[in-house]
């Protein structure tokens, strides 16, 4: 009896420990996604000109939440292999009900009027240029409708899209080639994830055309892309620790159980 209260233990310490990393970092790439970044210029190069579809020229400027979401990733996959479909969707649903909670609460704060000293004592930058805190808290953390809505629906259907085709590559690989199950779903999902949130933020909401959609989620796309391929090993040491924390017995057990629904639903 000790000994299974002991395993159940863990077994609830890790769930705990995965949807606390999983729900941090897509709660945290949501907020700071406002922000866009050169990534040649962070790295020192000069900016990639690329053409795309008939001239439309892009470079590889990418949301700042595109830096963490990776280990959303990791953590979808994770959390896939030892809890299955049931535990990425529980994660999944409250996170994205989390998200939208947040940016409610976000709206309603840059909706308070300022304290007019706090105006005061923030009314210049560091070279003593005007500057208007109020402002450029309302800018940096509300985002529009569209972007919100976009981002949603596709982090639900990424994820769920993303549990299904793991489990059925899993189903024809059996434990072995984790890599395949875990970056194969991923470079699926987020194909259709890259696409879903443009269409819908800027398309549907927006006045972006066709084409710029399909470029501007092409650039972002083949960034998830490279970032899977070099992630990939870090599945193998997630894996590595979870298997001594549980014991081997254990943990082949939890994913063999995991794998049985190969529902999408």
């Amino acid at each position: 009896m000790e000994q299974n209260n002991m395993i159940q233990r863990k077994k609830t310490n890790l769930f705990i420990i995965l949807c606390a990393i999983f729900l941090t970092n897509a709660i945290i790439a949501e907020i700071i996604g406002v922000k866009i970044f050169s990534v040649e210029s962070t790295l020192g190069f000069l900016p990639a000109r690329i053409d795309l579809f008939g001239g439309f020229i892009l470079d590889f400027n990418l949301t700042a939440g595109a830096v963490i979401w990776p280990i959303v990733f990791i953590t979808t996959d994770v959390i896939n292999e030892y809890f299955g479909k049931k535990g990425v969707r529980k994660i999944s649903f409250l996170t994205a009900f989390l998200i939208a909670y947040i940016f409610i609460v976000i709206y309603l704060v840059t909706k308070l009027v300022p304290a007019s000293f706090w105006l005061e004592l923030n009314n210049s930058d560091a070279d003593g240029n005007p500057f208007n805190i109020d402002y450029a808290f309302r800018t940096i953390f509300r985002q529009g409708l569209g972007i919100i809505i976009g981002s949603l629906t596709a982090f639900l259907i990424a994820q769920l899209l993303d549990v299904f085709i793991f489990q059925r590559l899993r189903h024809l690989t059996g434990k072995k080639m984790i890599w395949l199950r875990a970056t194969g779903s991923t470079l699926v999902s987020q194909l259709i994830d890259s696409f879903v949130v443009l269409g819908i933020a800027f398309y549907v909401f927006g006045n972006w055309s066709i084409l710029q959609i399909i470029s501007v989620g092409t650039i972002n796309y083949i960034y998830k892309f490279i970032v899977a391929i070099l992630l990939t090993p870090l599945l193998y040491v997630a894996h590595y620790f979870i298997d001594n924390y549980l014991g081997k017995e254990t943990a082949d057990k939890m994913a063999e159980e995991a794998g049985e629904d190969l529902s999408i639903l």
